[in-house]
C-alpha cells in the first residue's frame, strides 16, 4: 500500500519538532557525587577516607553489595561498621554514600518469617513482603505520649503471673547463669499469647545456629510462629549485625505498636549485644572503661529499652513489652552489664542455678526477683492471694536454711516449712505448658486455703494437676468476674475453693479411689 509523500513529510516534521522542543527544554543538572576509598579493613570494621559530608550512622555502600554504618566521623577518616561478609574488601576499593540511615522492612508480611537484621529471609520462604521501611534507630515516645501500665501480660507461668507480674508496656529483665532456663521462660511467655491478640518478636543475638533452629522449631510446632517475627544473628555473623539486631527488631515491633496492637519483644541476649559493641569500639580505638566496655554502653541499652512503652488511646493505645535476657557469670548479678540493665528496666526475674539443680523449674528465685510496675496491672484475683503467698514462701526459704543444720523445730516452724514445700511444688511447671488464668487462680486459692496440707509431698504433682483440670468447672459468671472485677468476692472465692476441695478428696489419707471415680467432682459442684 502506497502512502502519499505529503503525509510522510508531515509525520517527520511533527516528530523532529517534538525532539527539538525536548532538547531545548532540557537543562543538564550537576549533582555532586562523593566517592571514598577504603584505607584499611579489619574484623568487622573499615577505615574510609574521601567522604567529607557523610553523616553519623549514615549507610555506606561498598563494592560487592556490602553495606556499612558510619560510626566514627573524624576529620581525616571515617570508622565504618560493616554489615556483611567483608573478606572480599581490600584497601583502595570505592565507597559511596546512600544519603540515608540504616532502615528495616516492617509490616504484616513479616509475621511467621525468620529474617536477619537487614530484612533478608533466612527461612527459605521467598521474598519478604513489607509494607514500608523504618529506621532502626528511632526516638522513644515522649512522656506525654505514654499511658500508665494497666493491663497484665499473662505469661502462663504461675510463679510469674502470681508473684512477679508483668504489665503490657513494661520492661522486665530475665537474668541468670548459662543453662538455667532463661530462653525457655521467654518462649513460654510467647506461647501463651496464642489467644491474647499479642504480636511477638523474638530477637536472637549471636546465638548458635542449633539453638536458633530449636527455638524456631518449638514456635512452629506449637503454632506460635504465625504471630511471631524472628530476627536472627548467629555467632559467626559480623559483630555489626549483632549490634544492629535489637534495634531492627524494635522497629519491627514499633510498627505493630503504632498500629494500636500489643507487642511482646524478647532480646536473647543483651550480653552478646554488649560484647559485640565492645569489640567494635575497641577496634575503632574508642577509649575503654570498666571491664573494657566503652563509656556509652549504658546509653546504647537505655535508648533501646526506652522504646518499650504503652501509648495513649489518642495514639492507638498500643503497647510494647520488653523481656531482655542477660547472662550472668557465677551468679554475679552485680557485674557491670547486669547492674546497668537492672537500673534501666522495671524489675527483674532471677533464675537460680541452685534451684535448677534441685529440679525446681522454672528456677525463679522469688527473693531476688521483683516487678516494680506489673502489680498495678495484676488481676484482682491474683492480688487477693499473691501477698500472703509471697510472704509465706519467703518465710519458708529462710526457715529451710536453718532446718538444714538439723535443729529441732517447733510445730509452727514445721508447719511453715511444710506449707512452703507445697507452695514450691505447686509453682513447678513443665516447659512449653502454659497454664490458663482460671487454673492458676484455682491452684493459688487452694494453696492459701490450706487444701494441699493433707496431700503427701510425693503426690503433690498429681494433686496440682487434678486441681488444674478441675478449673474447667468454674461457672461462666464467675469466670467473667475474674476478668473484670476490681475485687475477688467472697462468694466467688468460696465457689472456686469448693471446686479445688472436691478435686483433692482422693489425695487425702484414707480416701477411697473407687468411690472417687464413682462420684467425680464435676458432678458434685453446686453452681452459685
Amino acid at each position: 500500500m502506497s502512502v502519499p509523500s505529503d503525509t510522510l513529510q508531515q509525520v517527520f516534521e511533527r516528530t523532529f519538532a517534538g525532539i527539538r522542543q525536548g532538547r531545548e527544554a532540557f537543562t543538564p543538572q550537576l549533582a555532586p557525587h562523593e566517592v571514598g576509598r577504603v584505607m584499611t579493613v579489619s574484623t568487622g570494621i573499615a577505615k574510609v577516607s574521601g567522604l567529607p559530608n557523610v553523616g553519623y550512622e549514615e549507610l555506606l555502600k561498598f563494592q560487592g553489595g556490602v553495606f556499612g554504618i558510619a560510626f566514627n566521623v573524624d576529620e581525616e577518616e571515617i570508622g565504618v561498621v560493616l554489615l556483611g561478609e567483608y573478606v572480599a574488601l581490600q584497601a583502595g576499593d570505592e565507597v559511596t554514600r546512600t544519603g540515608r540511615v540504616m532502615d528495616v522492612a516492617v509490616g504484616e508480611g513479616l509475621l511467621g518469617r525468620v529474617v536477619d537484621p537487614l530484612g533478608r529471609p533466612l527461612d527459605g520462604g521467598g521474598r519478604v513482603m513489607a509494607s514500608q521501611r523504618l529506621p532502626i534507630e528511632r526516638p522513644a515516645a515522649s512522656i506525654m505520649d505514654r499511658a500508665p501500665v494497666t493491663v497484665p501480660l499473662q505469661t502462663g507461668l504461675k510463679v510469674i503471673d502470681a508473684l512477679i507480674p508483668i504489665g503490657r508496656g513494661q520492661r522486665e529483665l530475665i537474668l541468670g547463669d548459662r543453662q538455667t532456663g532463661k530462653t525457655a521462660l521467654a518462649l513460654d511467655a510467647i506461647l501463651n499469647q496464642h489467644d491474647q491478640n499479642v504480636v511477638c518478636v523474638y530477637c536472637a543475638i549471636g546465638q548458635r545456629a542449633s539453638s536458633v533452629a530449636r527455638t524456631v522449631a518449638i514456635l512452629r510446632e506449637k503454632g506460635a510462629l504465625a504471630y511471631t517475627v524472628v530476627v536472627v544473628t548467629e555467632g559467626n555473623d559480623p559483630p555489626g549485625l549483632a549490634y544492629i539486631a535489637p534495634y531492627a527488631a524494635t522497629s519491627i515491633a514499633e510498627h505493630f505498636m503504632e498500629a494500636g496492637r500489643d507487642v511482646l519483644i524478647v532480646y536473647d541476649d543483651l550480653a552478646q549485644h554488649a560484647r559485640a559493641y565492645r569489640e567494635l569500639s575497641l577496634l575503632l580505638r574508642r577509649p575503654p572503661g570498666r571491664e573494657a566496655f566503652p563509656g556509652d554502653i549504658f546509653y546504647i541499652h537505655s535508648r533501646l529499652l526506652e522504646r518499650a512503652t504503652h501509648l495513649r488511646k489518642e495514639l492507638g493505645g498500643g503497647s510494647l513489652t520488653a523481656l531482655p535476657i542477660i547472662e550472668t557469670e557465677a551468679q554475679n548479678i552485680s557485674a557491670y552489664i547486669p547492674t546497668n540493665l537492672i537500673s534501666i528496666t522495671d524489675g527483674q526475674i532471677y533464675l537460680s542455678p541452685t534451684l535448677f539443680e534441685l529440679g525446681v523449674l522454672p528456677a525463679v528465685d522469688v527473693s531476688k526477683s521483683v516487678s516494680r510496675v506489673g502489680g498495678k496491672a495484676q488481676r484482682a484475683a491474683y492480688r487477693a492471694v499473691a501477698g500472703d503467698l509471697k510472704l509465706a514462701y519467703a518465710q519458708f526459704e529462710e526457715l529451710e536454711t536453718f532446718a538444714r543444720f538439723g535443729a529441732r523445730l517447733d510445730d509452727n516452724t514445721r508447719k511453715a516449712i511444710e506449707h512452703g514445700q507445697r507452695i514450691r511444688a505447686c509453682l513447678k511447671q513443665a516447659e512449653s505448658a502454659p497454664v490458663s488464668v482460671p487454673a492458676q487462680i484455682t491452684i493459688l486459692l487452694a494453696l492459701t486455703a490450706g487444701l494441699f496440707e493433707l496431700v503427701p509431698l510425693a503426690q503433690m504433682a498429681d494433686a496440682e494437676k487434678a486441681v488444674q483440670d478441675a478449673a474447667v468447672n468454674i461457672p461462666t459468671d464467675v469466670l467473667a468476674r475474674l476478668e473484670v472485677a476490681e475485687n475477688l468476692g467472697d462468694t466467688d472465692r468460696q465457689a472456686i475453693i469448693e471446686i479445688a476441695r472436691l478435686a483433692l478428696l482422693r489425695f487425702q489419707p484414707g480416701a477411697n479411689p473407687e468411690a472417687k471415680s464413682a462420684n467425680p467432682p464435676s458432678a458434685q459442684i453446686k453452681k452459685p
